[in-house]
């Protein structure tokens, strides 16, 4: 009797598991999926300095973020000394989450401040008008309604950027959520997380203490917690043929931050790391931190003149003749003010319209942001961080 032999699906390696090529199908799989929150363990804090903590993610469906929340106690014990906080109170006291799937280790490297602003921008309907904070001045500091990029549910235990601050105990309660794909709609960027080869892996670096406080004479300050760490994901869902059904994860969502000191009172021109043929910049954004106190530039007039993005020679798509300018664009984009407290400068392209607007770096190469500091600012030891948000290629096709 005669026997058929079917003939092998052709297979793609997707973030590096084989699958078949028939299993991609984004409608169906949005059809069918279902949204999946759950708890990871809990970890206790190291404590700020030298230690990291490790997160270790289960493998489960389609991975599309992380949620941490900090919940600690910050003591402070003045000993006849006095404390202060610095501009990077509270929430860079997270120097770096980094998110690592399969190797690649930097898909995710950005300080906890520049995560909360990244939240924002995205969400567009996530403000904090008439949440109030207190930054600058005698402790409890100056109380400010806008621009803190916090949640009513959060709770700084002290200012930011606050003197005088009196010893006792203050509940710290903080909240960040990772994007592991660059949206929760259609997945773009999200990881598969349900194979055996997979390794997910979340490092949380803190800060020193002397990049958080100013003292004088012998305080002491402890600060205590754990995180609850909460992933989001989505279920693969099986198709009428009894095989899996997956949505388009032919890209990874990569958020990376970096920084130079090398700024002056001048036209700064600042050339992004890590460009690259295949990239796709979703935004980059920036902001400038300086002097003892590790304050951000606010960004308006008086500390930015021309701010812009620039690649090639010297095609400049987008100028803002002042920071102002720039800070004016982004509240009306993002409904926030990003740079008026915490001095973030962005230049967003999906905003609006992603097809139409994001920056191909195959095409437009040599990146560069363009920063002009004014000259009536004075500089001390300032340390420039910028953001670039991108989508980069994850999959490649590979025969039966």
């Amino acid at each position: 009797m005669a026997t058929t032999t079917r003939a092998a699906q052709p297979q793609v390696n997707l973030q590096g598991a084989m699958v078949p090529q028939s299993a991609i199908n984004p409608q169906l799989f949005m059809a069918l999926t279902r949204r999946l929150s759950f708890q990871n363990k809990s970890i206790t804090f190291g404590g700020l300095g030298a230690a990291t903590d490790f997160v270790e993610i289960p493998k489960v469906g389609i991975l599309s973020a992380v949620t941490l929340q900090f919940d600690g106690t910050l003591t402070v014990t003045l000993n006849g000394g006095t404390v202060a906080t610095t501009g990077l109170w509270p929430y860079d006291f997270v120097s770096r989450f980094r998110f690592a799937a399969n190797g690649l280790t930097n898909l995710i490297n950005a300080s906890g401040w520049h995560i909360k602003a990244r939240e924002i921008m995205q969400r567009g309907d996530l403000n904090d008008r008439a949440i109030t904070r207190g930054v600058g001045g005698a402790s409890p500091g100056t109380q400010i309604t806008s621009g803190s990029l916090s949640l009513a549910n959060e709770n700084w235990g002290v200012g930011q950027g606050v003197t005088a601050i009196a010893g006792g105990t203050y509940a710290v309660q903080l909240s960040f959520k990772l994007p592991i794909a660059h949206d929760d709609v259609y997945l773009t960027g999200a990881v598969l997380a349900q194979t055996s080869a997979t390794d997910l892996t979340i490092n949380i670096d803190y800060a020193p203490l002397a990049n958080l406080f100013i003292t004088t004479g012998s305080p002491t300050i402890a600060l205590t917690g754990a995180w609850s760490v909460q992933p989001t994901a989505y279920s693969i869902p099986s198709g009428p043929d009894g095989g899996v059904v997956l949505p388009d994860l032919s890209h990874l969502h990569s958020l990376v931050q970096s920084q130079t000191s090398s700024i002056q009172n001048a036209e700064n021109e600042i050339r992004l790391a890590g460009q690259g043929v295949g990239r796709q910049t979703m935004r980059m954004w920036f902001r400038t931190i300086n002097g003892a106190t590790r304050m951000p530039l606010a960004m308006n007039a008086t500390n930015y003149g021309n701010v812009a993005w620039r690649y090639g020679s010297n095609d400049t798509p987008e100028v803002y003749p002042s920071g102002r300018s720039l800070a004016v664009a982004n509240e009306r984009m993002f409904g926030n003010d990003m740079g008026g407290l915490e001095g973030f400068g962005i230049f967003d392209f999906v905003n609006e319209n992603a097809f139409r607007d994001t920056v191909d770096q195959g095409a437009a190469t040599e990146l560069r942001l363009v920063a002009t500091i004014q000259s009536g600012v004075t500089l001390s030891n300032p340390q420039f961080e910028y953001v670039q948000e991108l989508l980069v290629p994850g999959a490649v096709s590979a025969a039966a």
